[in-house]
């Protein structure tokens, strides 16, 4: 079992002690997120750090979507359940890279090509410089700075 699964049960042991009603079901529903991911496949398996990071950062995204859609609805009370769900789940990520962290990755990723970059290798550029953030900044503030950075 990895560390963040064991930090998840944990937490969830306090915040029913604390009778904290909404850390309790967040929390649940990212230890439910990760059961249904290690079960998942031909055969059952315990999931690497990394893959529980994974699953955690697909949930953070999935409230982030969800808050932005009920806003656009109007529905402000939805949006901000989601929204308070998605700080907690943040807290179970590694620190996001600050813009000057990423763009320094992302000037490094362009120092290292040999020739003249072109639209053609953004893919391999974006794909560089999401190894080396190793899930600590978004896939689109990736992609949009490697865009302006070849415009």
């Amino acid at each position: 079992m990895g560390s963040s699964k064991d930090r998840l049960k944990k937490d969830l042991a306090a915040a029913m002690r604390a009778k904290d009603e909404a850390a309790k079901s967040t929390i649940r529903m990212v230890l439910g997120a990760i059961g249904v991911e290690e079960v998942a496949g031909a055969t059952p398996r315990i999931l690497s750090d990394a893959e529980e990071l994974d699953v955690i950062h697909k949930e953070l995204r999935k409230r982030r979507d969800s808050a932005e859609t009920y806003a656009a609805a109007g529905r402000r009370e939805l949006a901000d359940k989601e929204t308070a769900e998605a700080e907690l789940i943040s807290g179970y990520l590694p620190a996001p890279l600050t813009a000057d962290e990423l763009a320094a990755l992302v000037e490094e990723a362009f120092s290292e090509l040999d020739e003249a970059p072109t639209m053609k290798q953004m893919g391999a550029i974006i794909r560089t410089v999401t190894a080396k953030a190793d899930g600590r900044a978004e896939g689109k503030e990736i992609a949009a700075l490697v865009r302006q950075r070849l415009s």
